[in-house]
């Protein structure tokens, strides 16, 4: 049975949801015939697959070619796809058509946006033209620069506050779900009883209501920096590095082919 957003939204309370990031067909089929939940085309691809040091120059053609690329695997999993930071703060129209043609072109089912209360009256314009919309609060990768870097977020009662708030704004406004980065894991939890739509976490403790993670993290197939809060199931880059390594000694020594 395909899973869908309200799917999603009534695992709240029932158990926790599990959502990965996926970019091509291959990983989409590995990851729905292992049951998750949620794939997430992320904007991620920029850094895991592309080369990019941020995920800032991300292009909306690269995430429907890639959204794309995912969806032809037929997943049962629920898809959503990254909006592109240019697209997700330029004009309205230019929003709502990119979103559509992730959904209509690439075969996304709901989008991602990033972004907390000030990101509320956009995102509350595309619920009502019927498009499915993933919040993301607390650690936004798209804002990178503005930043200065990565950090755990809900450390101060400030913070706390904006960030409860953040997450009470995008329900409002008709979001189904929303993805805490990096936060305090007593405030991640906090957020999550004040909801009654799904927080999915990520770096940011066991009480939320469902987890994602970078495939290319949970896998071992990263060269850079990997967060302290990632759980590596296997090492495949190892795995990759000696396949090659193998194949390169048996070439050159004529052992291959035989």
């Amino acid at each position: 049975m395909r899973i869908s957003t309200q799917t999603i939204s009534l695992l709240k309370g029932e158990r926790p949801i599990v959502a990965v990031t996926a970019y091509d067909a291959i990983i989409a089929r590995y990851a729905d015939e292992a049951g998750v939940d949620l794939i997430l085309v992320g904007d991620s691809v920029g850094t895991t697959q592309l080369g990019f040091e941020t995920t800032i120059p991300v292009t909306l053609e690269m995430m429907l070619h890639h959204t794309a690329a995912v969806a032809r695997a037929k997943p049962k999993a629920l898809l959503v796809a990254d909006i592109p930071f240019a697209v997700a703060h330029g004009d309205f129209a230019d929003l709502l058509s990119a979103c559509c043609r992730l959904m209509q072109e690439a075969g996304a089912e709901a989008i991602k946006i990033e972004g907390g209360a000030t990101m509320a009256p956009t995102i509350e314009r595309l619920t009502r033209a019927g498009i499915p919309v993933l919040a993301h609060i607390g650690l936004l990768p798209q804002q990178f620069h503005q930043l200065g870097g990565y950090r755990k977020y809900g450390r101060s009662e400030a913070e706390k506050v904006i960030l409860v708030d953040d997450a009470l704004a995008l329900e409002q406004v008709g979001c189904f779900a929303v993805i805490c980065e990096m936060v305090d894991g007593a405030v991640a939890g906090a957020i999550a009883q004040a909801l009654t739509v799904p927080l999915i976490g990520i770096g940011s403790g066991p009480h939320c209501d469902g987890q994602i993670l970078v495939t290319n993290d949970l896998l071992g197939m990263t060269t850079g920096y990997v967060p302290s809060f990632v759980k590596q199931y296997a090492q495949l880059g190892e795995q990759v590095k000696r396949a090659f390594a193998e194949y390169a000694e048996e070439v050159k020594n004529g052992k291959f082919p035989s």
